[in-house]
């Protein structure tokens, strides 16, 4: 072999290990930063909550009394808001609502109720076709005939303000035919012309 053939020969070898180490140290001693693809499994960005609906709210009406701008007495409507999913059915929570009576800071505005404070509600039956509100006997007592008319008409446009089916009235478990010590008649199922007898 000729001199300058094994210097050839020699230089191609020192070239070829040089790369070699090259190419071995570039595979031992990477940068991440030449990789395509993720090392490690990508981490979920939270997503940003949405905003939540917000939520309408619902109110019954709940005739109690109090007066007018000329200090004339009338049936005052007082919104309550109602959950259908707490309160249960509308009527029933109304008429639940008118028993209990007016709140602190309406009593302070003049709004009172007719309803004798003694007033339970026995039951309030409510089928797919009437509604029957049981009261205990103390409803019917005390105040006279004209406490006993405003009673009962908080009673009648409450019912009829918050449910479309017939509404009876029963106290101790009979159908009110007769209210009170004075004998006022009442017609049923309980309308606007059911005290008009």
């Amino acid at each position: 072999m000729r001199k300058d053939e094994r210097i050839f020969l020699t230089v191609t070898a020192v070239i070829m290990v040089a790369v070699c180490c090259f190419l071995g140290l570039r595979l031992l001693y990477h940068d991440d930063d030449n990789i395509s693809g993720p090392l490690l499994p990508e981490t979920q960005q939270p997503q940003a909550e949405k905003p939540q609906e917000p939520v309408e709210k619902t109110y019954i009406n709940v005739f109690f009394i109090g007066q007018n701008s000329n200090k004339e007495e009338v049936y005052k409507a007082v919104n309550r808001e109602y959950d259908k999913d707490v309160d249960g059915s509308k009527i029933k929570f109304a008429i639940q609502t008118l028993i209990a009576g007016p709140k602190q800071n309406e009593r302070a505005k003049g709004v009172y109720s007719e309803i004798p404070a003694g007033t339970r509600i026995i039951s309030i039956t409510e089928t797919s076709d009437k509604v029957i509100i049981n009261l205990n006997s103390a409803f019917e007592t005390g105040g006279g005939t004209e406490s006993i008319y405003k009673r009962l008409n908080q009673i009648i446009k409450t019912a009829k303000r918050n449910t479309t089916k017939p509404v009876y009235l029963y106290i101790e478990g009979n159908k009110a035919e007769v209210i009170g010590g004075e004998g006022i008649m009442i017609t049923q199922p309980l309308s606007e012309n059911s005290l008009d007898s």
